[in-house]
């Protein structure tokens, strides 16, 4: 009896709650970010379905990238640096390559390429253009957006401030020879 009165006032409770709308101001791009947040990938490698799930932390200062890659426990599986024409990866062993592509070396040492230049944007809720101009991409634009030959879709929202940014990104992108999928869940923002 205890236990239908309890789930009776849950199902109460909940039903008396209010959405709270999110903030409306304008977002303004920032060159310097600090984020933290959960990723899941679904690829294919050597026609073979694979998936990773993991945690990440980003930092960005003008030009300059880091990333780290975490197992759900919280080990880095790589740690990578990215400045304009140069992209650096070092994995949980020592291992360290570099290249000129962020997506090639991704591709080559994880198995799945990370789209970072794009990120760069996606992560505020920008999208930009071939001449690079920046687009807001509102709450409302729940749809499939494409940038940078991914097709996105904001999935959800949160309040920062004064204005809304992503919550949960996810993006996707098919070729002739692999699909690839990313979910990414932003937790916290300017982390320090």
């Amino acid at each position: 009896m205890q236990r239908r009165a309890f789930l009776f006032a849950l199902a109460w409770l909940g039903a008396c709650s209010t959405t709270v709308p999110l903030p409306s101001g304008s977002r303004v791009f920032r060159s310097d970010l600090r984020l933290s947040g959960r990723l899941s990938v679904s690829y294919r490698a050597d026609g073979t379905p694979r998936s990773m799930q993991g945690k990440f932390l980003w930092t960005q200062r003008d030009q300059q990238i880091d990333i780290e890659l975490l197992t759900p426990l919280g080990q880095t599986m790589a740690r990578i640096a990215i400045a304009p024409g140069r992209a650096r990866i070092e994995q949980a062993g020592g291992e360290v390559r570099e290249a000129s592509s962020i997506e090639q070396l991704t591709e080559q040492t994880l198995g799945w390429p990370l789209p970072a230049d794009g990120l760069r944007y996606w992560l505020q809720g920008f999208t930009r253009d071939s001449m690079g101009q920046l687009t807001t991409i509102t709450p409302d634009q729940s749809g499939s957006l494409r940038s940078e030959g991914w097709k996105l879709r904001y999935a959800a929202w949160q309040a920062d401030r004064s204005t809304t940014v992503p919550k949960r990104i996810d993006f996707s992108r098919e070729t002739k020879s692999s699909e690839l999928s990313i979910r990414l869940v932003i937790d916290r923002w300017n982390e320090e």
